[in-house]
Order: C-alpha cells, then structure tokens, then sequence
C-alpha cells in the first residue's frame, strides 16, 4: 500500500468543495521581471511579444506535462513543493494552473510604482510571508466509549473520515450490523458517548500567521478541546467548523486534540421535552429526530436501519497561513441569444497578508479571462468578464458537459499565499410554469431546450458514508448515464453529499433536484434550530453553487403531506412569515421565508420550489394535485394501491417519487441471511431486512393479481423482481408519452441505491447488482424509444370477466433535437403457439418528431376470435432496430408459458437470443466484475436479440437465466 505522507494525501484530495486546494506554492519571481518598464511605444511591443512567445511557452509545457513526465525539475520550476515522490500529481490538470499563475504574474508587462517597486524587491517580506500548508490528519487517531476511564480502553482508528461503528467493527467490539440481525445487537452504540483522540503534528508557525483547525464535518454533538481547553463546540452534522489555535498551540510540547460525541439520539429526546408546546409529529423514525441537524435517515427509514452514527465523517486538516482565499464563485448571466455570458469572478479572502487576486479562466487550454484585482476592506476582490460564444453546459445526451476552471490566486509581494481553482459550467436553468389546458406546466429547459427529466431519487448508497469512495460514487452515477436517466434527486432524509458526488454530475451531464435536509415530519422553528438552519444552508450553497448540475432546491421531503394529514394550520393567503411562526406549523417559516432568501442571495441562478411534492397551495389536499406543481404517486404500492397497469393516468405533473418494492438478488440475500435455513421468502431475516410497513401483504398483493405464485426463494425473487420491472416500465412508458405536449414534465422512481443490504425500492441493491427494472427503465427512457399498450380492463373488478374488444395504441418519444424518418412494425404473435394471428403492419418513412411523443397507429383487438397473442413492436432507423416494445394481455397469470424453446448461445463476448414462442422477463445473472449490455428482455420469435457481455472469461462458469414461467432455478439452453 505505500506509507503514508501527509502532502501526498492532501495532493489526492484534491476537490473538496469542488476545487483543487493548492498547499505550500511558493512563488519564485524573476527579479529582472520586475524591472519599471519604460513608456516607449517601442520597447512595449517588444516586451509585449516576449511576453506572448512565453505564454505560448507555458501553454505548451501546461499541455505536455499532462502526458510527459521526463524533466520534472525544470516543468516545475518556481514551484519546488511539487517535486516530490507522488506521480499522481502531474498526470492531473493542477500544473497547467500553476503554470497559468506564471503567466498572470511574471509574464505579462505592467507598470509599478515606485512604492511598488520597492516593495516587490523586499526579499525580506518575501521570506515572511510563506504559502498556505496544510496537512490533512488521517491517520494516527485513537478513540473509546467517553464514560469508560481505564488507560487500556483506547482503541485505534484506521483513518478519518470515519464513523464510530466501522471503527467498533475493526476493533472488533461488534459484528457487521448489515448481517443477520445484528442491527438489534449494536443499537447501544448510538446511546453512548464516544472520543476521538490524535497527537497533532509539529507545525512550525511564523510570527503573525495564523494556525487553524478545520473540520469539515462533525457528527453531530461535538465537543472539542485542545490540551484539555475547549476550543469548539458543534451540533450540526452538516455546518462545517474552524477554529484559530494560534494561541493555543504549544510550540514546544505534544498538542492534543480531543473530541467527544455526546450521543445524538438521547439530545433530540431533552430537546423533544424542553419544547413541550411543538407538536412531533411525522413518520419514519422517532420524532424526537426532528430537532437534531443530523442526518434523518439515521434513525431508521422504511428501507433502512436504526444505526446512531458519529465522528469526524469527514476530512479534518491542520492549516496556517498567512492569507487564504476562503472561497471563489462566479456570478454570471447568458444573454437570451445564448451567445455571449457577462458577469462577475469572486474571492473572498482572510488573513493578515494578500495584497490581489490573479484571476484566470480557462477553456480546456484556451485563456477566457486573466485579470488580478485589488483585495478592498471587505476582503472581497473581483473582476468582470465578458465570454463570447461560450461552450454551454448541457445534461447528457442534450450536448456536451463544457467546463471552464477558474482560479484565484492571492498575491503578496510576488508570493501566491493560496490558490483554489473550480471547474464551472456556464448554463440558464428555467423552471417552466405555464398555464395550459391540464393546469399548470412543470418542467425544466437548459440553455432554452426542453428536458424530460426521467432519473431516480438518490438516497446515501451506504448507511456509512465514510466508506463510499469515490470509485464507488462514479460507478453509482455511470449506472444512471447508462441507462438513459438525465436526473437524480438529493432526498432530504439523508445527507448534504460528498463534493466527488457533484463534481461527478457535473462531468457525466446528470441533473439534480437537490432537496433541503428535511424529511416527512413537522420541525420545530425556535431560534437556535432557525440559526442553525440559515448557518447550515448558507454554506453549503456556498459550497455548491458553481456546479452546473444543480437544476433546483426544493425546501423539505414531504413535510407538507404531514401538515395536510395532521391538518396542521397553514392558511395559503396568509403571508405574514411572524405570523406563521405562532402556528402549530412554525416550519412553513423554513421552506416559504428562511431557505428561499437564502437560496436567492447565495444561488441565484437556481430555482426554488418550497417542498417535494408541493403544488403551491391554496386546496385541502394541494400536494395530491395532478394538475400542478410536483407530485408523489405512492398510489402504487402505499394509499390506495392501485394496479400499476394504470401509471399513466394518475401521474402529476412532474412525479418526484413512486415505486414498487422487489427481493435483491439471492447473492445478496445469501449475504446478510447468515443461517441458511432462514433462506425462504418470509423467513425472519429476510423481513428484517424489509424495514416498508406492511411489505407483506403489499408484495402479496402485486404478486397474487398479476402472476401465478412460487413459493422458492429463487422463483420469488424473480416474481417481484419482474413486477417491479412491469410497474417502472408502464409509469416511464406511459408518463415519456405525455412529454408529448407537456403534460409530464419528469419522472424520478423510488430509489435508485440501497444504503444496506435488503428488500426495498431500489432498483440497483447495495452491492451495485442490477434488478431487472434498471434494464426496463433503461429501453424506456432511451433516445428513441416505442411504445405498444392496449387499454387496462382492471379484471379484479369485473370478476375476471374478459371484454370483448380491446383498444391499443403505438406510439413513439424521442428525446432527439431534430425529426428522424423511422419505419414501424408491429406484428400479433400468439403466446401458445408463436405463429402470427394475423397480418404485420409496417409504417415506413413515419416522421418522429423533435424532443416529444408521436402517435403513430391505433387499433382494436378482438378477444372473442383472436386466441391471446402479444403486440409485438419494432423501429427502424437507416435500417437498423433502434428500439422495441411488446405489450401482453394482462394479467400473466392467465396466460399459458409453455415450452417457449428460449436459445440462448455465446459468440465471444456476445450472447445470442431467440425463441420459438414470446418470452417474458428473460433475466440473467447479475456477477461481480461482469457487465451486459441488456437483461430482463422480452423475446419475439423470429427476432433475435443479441446481449454484450463484459468481463466473463472462458474459463468461468456461463450465466444463470430465468424467465416467466421457465422453473426455478433452470441453466436454459447454450
């Protein structure tokens, strides 16, 4: 593994707060450079042009250090902090700034005062006025339960970012709480008090400058002291924390830091008492939760455990510096044409030194901007600028993810103190609220192009988060790229995330709706948790406000359906914000007054909707309205459990959240049952591992109305698996449709990770396996995709009395910025048979229109002469199938599966499919380290599909399959 440099770890942690953070950049001047340069008109264009070929220079060793690494000395000379051990740092883009700063300060000609003059040829100021270091402390901790005293009780730490549980875990004072039941063994964790301890490193401090603590973040109740005195006391995971210890530092003696962790769960129950007049009402967890800033989730969720967490979860560093740049932002608008983007670069700066700021602005190698300002009294410098034809920031598969890197670097006497750079996108995001026929239109256009926004809601992919590196985050967001999702959404249950989280969005083109951290309950709005509150969401706008991929904040999950189900008081027409403090619904202050004014002053090119779902009010049951505003279709499943044939007709306008539960695969089942006679569907385990109230009956349920039971393990992860993906299937297929004038403006599923693993919504489980349903999703939501639906006959309702004609629809959505010719097939396969029931219908030369939906046949079935048989859809583009779509009767457990004579055969890396009869929900093992292309298909006779398969050697063991109707646990054919 390599031993351990703090320079080298802070070089790898790179990004935090979506910048590179540059530690002990000392800036070498050439003393000829700062020669007065003469008036004559002559001697300037000679100097001018010196000044080009250098730039010239620089740009070409900028570009070549990228790839080349063989004079390492001389690329970084001026820089000598940089020549060390770690070659990581010349294969990323941090040279080509640094180089950028040689060019802002020692290249370009400029005249100097004689003041100036002198100044800059102080060579003794220059030597007391050394760079930002830093040194990130990850290693060398120690911590134990807080009330145990014994000398022996301390335990190690791995490293920091951590949590108290991996910590007990790789002590080995608790088992795995995500095995077996071992959740219910570990729960006095989060009862306890627990210190963390570590030796800070000798740091060599200069007169005047400053030394500071950073903690970025602490969880939650933090007391932290230095050599025993209080330096800091915390209580919101969320806010980040530094303290100056200039002065308690001691230069000559061992410094040692201490922080204990008062447990959170026991605070939020006195808070709950010291505010007997709040009425705790909500749902998931208990509701003492909602006055800790913490993350909710840790309570417990209906797909997740009750585990107390706490520690430094995140980094935590040793910095003194003369001067800083603080933070660095741009304020910015696009001219309406969308040619030309005007406005403003700023840094913010402390310290006692930092004369200006040399700002730059970068297009891959290509200088927008290179300007330095003076820093004024309010530690503020900035400097206008002006981009024309800028490379906008578009979602994928809308244009490309152009990003600029703008950096700041504060200049002091010719010595860059700090420098902080961040990779931006130049966009305009438009909320689109019209009135129309339906009600009101909710949908997002980027740079003046519609989106239909279909994604997933994004929970923390592990009840740990320490431990989601970022390998793991990429892989997680490339799964959305790939399946054709354009948006996720941040839930306000969980946490405000890792800054790799949004750098990655940024570079995949994935949009967020990035909710507010608040979650299904009735907060309280005293002035402690208001402060906290404006404190908390100030900076991490802060934080977050240069990332492209933030499309909208909206104020809270689903605290107004509380309001509406305990009739809190909320009076639409009132608008007095004093006013609503007073009511029994004070938290109306937070989402209407608090976080909007917020997300104006600090994000100002963002929108902001109050709630998810909210539809502005002014009705009994506003967030229920499916004419206006965001909507939570839990009417699948929860509510009023409607059959998921019909998706379609009670979606809202944009559909946040909705979804239907399924088994994960039975190697993670076979992970967390660690007994193996609890491996059957209702044994104990397995349903402790489904935290959704009354999963029971409602798997029962979508599992008796639509297929034929099994009663195996194997076979009834399957049926729910293909449940889950019929019911995605038919909301994407059905609501895309609507996309066609605007009707639906998006669509986002519950959920797309787990944070353990278990039975929940998800349709990607902890260990990243695909259920079918990401591969359903996927087909719908491609570029261009067909539709094929006959109209639902709800046979639970009509005592399975069968009608006698049924009416069906083909239609095709296309998320194409231009009208694509298509020719369309549609053939009528019968199920028991495979031979066509009558004639083909092709529909050459079809015109597709742009960005929406177009109908493009309809037809009548007749069910008393035509035997059961399936629409069988297929488009073509230039020839080739681009999409398909095979619509059956319903329900499957009508209907005969026999005999279906699937073929599956291997050619390389490629798996050939056909059949003699249609096959439905053809799903193949999901193995770690192998990838496909495809899986849960439905398969036509005479229409063979073919499956890329990565990562599968010759040597291993061939895929498992199943499909509808096929047995358990059967290999098929090869």
């Amino acid at each position: 593994m390599g031993s351990y440099s703090p320079k080298k770890e802070e070089q790898q942690q790179q990004g935090r707060n979506g910048e590179r953070h540059h530690a002990s950049l000392p800036y070498t001047s050439n003393e000829d450079q700062v020669e007065e340069i003469e008036e004559d008109p002559i001697t300037q264009a000679v100097e001018l042009e010196n000044a080009r070929l250098e730039v010239r220079t620089i740009m070409q060793e900028a570009s070549a250090v990228l790839v080349l690494l063989d004079d390492r000395n001389t690329i970084c000379e001026g820089f000598p902090c940089l020549v060390d051990d770690d070659p990581d740092i010349y294969k990323s883009e941090t040279l080509k700034y640094l180089l950028l700063y040689r060019l802002s300060l020692e290249c370009l000609p400029r005249k100097k005062s004689s003041n100036e003059k002198d100044v800059a040829r102080s060579t003794v100021n220059r030597a007391t006025m050394k760079p930002l270091h830093a040194e990130v402390l990850t290693t060398g901790w120690s911590f134990k339960q807080t009330d145990i005293q014994d000398a022996d009780a301390w335990m190690p730490v791995a490293k920091v970012p951590t949590m108290v549980h991996l910590d007990l875990m790789a002590n080995d004072k608790i088992p795995d709480p995500f095995v077996g039941m071992n959740e219910l063994a570990v729960e006095w964790v989060g009862e306890k008090s627990w210190t963390y301890r570590k030796t800070l490193p000798k740091i060599e401090v200069e007169d005047g400058a400053a030394l500071v603590l950073a903690f970025d973040g602490l969880d939650t109740l933090a007391h932290v002291k230095l050599n025993g005195e209080t330096v800091l006391k915390s209580d919101n995971m969320f806010v980040p924390q530094r303290v100056d210890i200039t002065k308690s530092y001691k230069s000559d003696e061992d410094n040692i830091l201490e922080i204990d962790f008062a447990s959170a769960l026991l605070r939020a129950r006195e808070i709950e008492k010291e505010h007997p007049d709040h009425r705790w009402l909500g749902s998931n967890g208990e509701m003492a939760r909602l006055g800790v800033r913490k993350a909710q989730f840790h309570w417990g969720w209906d797909w997740g455990p009750v585990l107390m967490t706490c520690g430094p979860w995140r980094e935590v560093r040793l910095e003194t510096y003369n001067g800083r740049v603080a933070d660095l932002w741009l304020d910015y608008e696009i001219s309406k044409d969308f040619n030309s983007a005007t406005g403003t670069a700023f840094a913010s700066v402390e310290g006692r030194a930092g004369q200006e700021v040399a700002f730059s602005l970068l297009l891959g190698s290509n200088v927008v901007l290179n300007e330095s300002a003076k820093v004024g009294d309010d530690g503020l410098a900035k400097v206008e600028f002006k981009v024309h034809k800028p490379a906008l920031w578009y979602p994928h598969g809308y244009g490309e993810q152009s990003m600029y890197a703008v950096t700041a670097g504060l200049v002091h006497d010719q010595t860059v103190l700090d420098a902080k750079t961040k990779k931006i996108g130049l966009r305009k995001v438009e909320l689109v609220q019209d009135k129309d026929k339906h009600g009101k239109s909710f949908y997002f256009s980027i740079n003046g192009v519609d989106v239909f926004c279909g994604g997933s809601d994004w929970i923390p992919a592990d009840h740990f988060t320490p431990r989601i590196s970022n390998d793991r985050y990429r892989k997680w967001l490339q799964l959305m790229v790939d399946g054709n999702q354009v948006m996720t959404r941040i839930w306000g249950g969980g946490i405000w995330e890792e800054d790799v989280f949004y750098d990655t969005c940024d570079e995949l083109g994935i949009l967020i709706w990035h909710d507010y951290m608040f979650a299904c309950g009735n907060y309280p709005a005293f002035p402690g948790f208001l402060e906290s509150v404006k404190e908390e969401a100030t900076v991490q706008l802060r934080r977050l406000r240069h990332h492209p991929s933030i499309t909208i904040y909206a104020g809270n999950n689903e605290d107004y359906q509380i309001q509406e189900r305990y009739d809190l008081e909320y009076d639409y027409k009132d608008t007095d914000p004093q006013h609503w403090l007073k009511t029994d619904f004070p938290a109306r202050y937070i989402y209407e007054k608090l976080l909007p004014d917020v997300t104006t002053a600090e994000s100002p090119n963002v929108p902001y909707w109050p709630g998810s779902p909210w539809s502005e009010g002014g009705r009994k049951i506003s967030v229920y309205d499916q004419t206006v505003g965001d909507l939570h279709q839990w009417n699948v499943w929860h509510g009023t459990q409607e059959k998921y044939q019909v998706y379609d007709q009670i979606g809202g306008r944009f559909n946040s959240e909705f979804g239907l539960e399924a088994f994960p695969h039975i190697e993670t089942i076979e992970h967390f049952v660690s007994d193996s006679k609890e491996l059957y569907p209702q044994s104990h385990t397995i349903d402790f591992h489904n935290k959704a109230k009354g999963h029971e009956r409602r798997n029962a349920l979508y599992i008796i109305e639509n297929f034929r039971l099994e009663t195996g393990l194997k076979g009834y992860i399957h049926l729910t698996q293909l449940a889950q993906a019929e019911a995605m299937m038919y909301a994407y297929r059905g609501w895309r449709r609507q996309w066609g004038d605007r009707f639906c403006g998006g669509a986002l599923l519950w959920q797309l990770p787990d944070s353990w693993p278990c039975t929940s919504w998800a349709i990607v489980d902890y260990f990243l396996r695909k259920k079918p349903a990401y591969y359903s999703v996927a087909r719908v939501l491609a570029p261009l995709a067909i539709g094929v639906q006959r109209e639902h006959q709800d046979w639970s309702v009509t005592h399975a009395r069968p009608s006698k004609t049924t009416k069906y629809q083909l239609w095709v959505s296309s998320s194409l910025q231009k009208n694509v010719k298509a020719t369309i097939e549609l053939r009528f396969i019968s199920i028991s048979s495979g031979a066509e029931v009558k004639s083909t219908i092709l529909k050459q030369d079809a015109e597709i229109a742009t960005n929406g939906a177009t109908d493009i046949l309809s037809g009548v079935i007749n069910n008393v002469e035509e035997e059961p048989h399936v629409l069988a859809a297929r488009l073509y583009v230039d020839g080739k199938i681009v999409a398909r779509d095979m619509d059956w009767p319903q329900p499957y457990k009508y209907l005969p599966f026999e005999n279906q004579d699937l073929h599956v055969a291997f050619h390389g890396h490629k798996m050939h499919i056909s059949s003699k009869k249609p096959v439905k929900g053809l799903v193949f093992e999901e193995r770690e380290g192998v990838l496909l292309s495809d899986s849960s298909l439905d398969v036509a006779p005479g229409d063979e599909q073919i499956v890329s398969i990565s990562g599968l050697l010759a040597s291993d063991k061939p895929l498992s399959w199943t499909y509808l109707g096929h047995g358990e646990g059967h290999k098929g054919k090869h």
